[in-house]
């Protein structure tokens, strides 16, 4: 048999079982919180992740342009120093196609370099997509990107190549030959990279843009006027 405890003693004891059970319980709260808090931050932080993943496959637009810089200079470094839109077609190069707007012809041009024509479409043109082979198949439907006319190797700040979803004084640049000058009001629309857009340089760099560091990259090109192909 237990010894009875004297009546101050058991009240004692009980009250230091009520608070011992008050503070598993609070810890219990406390634990449900926090549990709620990580979901939340997890499906905040996590989930938009996947959205993006699941919006198109293959490379990324960057990666793209990274790409296509790297094929004009390799064929530049074979064809005397200067690009596919220098060259004239009699020997090889896209110079007559490239005054016309056909952008598929210079890329196809430079096939052997590009490899595939999947780098030609941005993941996150939903309008487009990809060519199959370098044939039949390119065309300027299948192109995200435009190619800077103008652009050489000695003038690495030239604008090579970019996504094509340009505005100029808030309209859309339609299809062929854009002129513009450095003061331009240039910008993206919204349909791709949350309204900004990516750009290749002719030192092989490629810049992500906002409508304010695209026209200061415009500004320092060094030349008063840069003509794109838009597909």
């Amino acid at each position: 048999m237990g010894v009875a405890l004297p009546m101050p003693a058991m009240e004692t004891e009980m009250k230091t079982q009520r608070t011992t059970r008050g503070s598993r319980a609070f810890t219990l709260t406390e634990l449900l919180v926090v549990i709620f808090v990580v979901a939340v931050l997890a499906a905040v932080l996590i989930l938009p992740m996947f959205a993006r993943a699941k919006h198109g496959s293959g490379p990324n637009c960057v990666n793209n342009l990274k790409q296509i810089g790297l094929s004009f200079q390799i064929w530049e470094g074979d064809n005397g120093g200067k690009y596919p839109m220098q060259v004239p077609v009699t020997i090889g190069g896209a110079m007559e196609l490239a005054v016309t707007g056909d952008v598929a012809g210079i890329f196809r041009t430079m096939s052997n370099e590009l490899a595939t024509p999947k780098v030609l479409v941005c993941r996150q043109d939903t309008k487009r997509i990809a060519a199959t082979n370098f044939a039949a198949g390119l065309n300027n439907s299948r192109i995200s990107y435009f190619v800077g006319l103008d652009a050489e190797d000695k003038y690495p700040q030239m604008i090579l190549s970019g996504d094509d979803n340009l505005t100029v004084n808030g309209v859309r640049v339609r299809p062929g030959i854009l002129n513009l000058s450095t003061n331009a009001s240039v910008g993206w629309t919204k349909e791709r990279h949350d309204g900004g857009g990516n750009i290749a340089l002719s030192d092989g760099s490629v810049q992500t843009t906002t409508a304010l560091t695209f026209q200061s990259s415009l500004a320092n090109t060094g030349a008063a006027t840069n003509r794109l192909a838009i597909p």
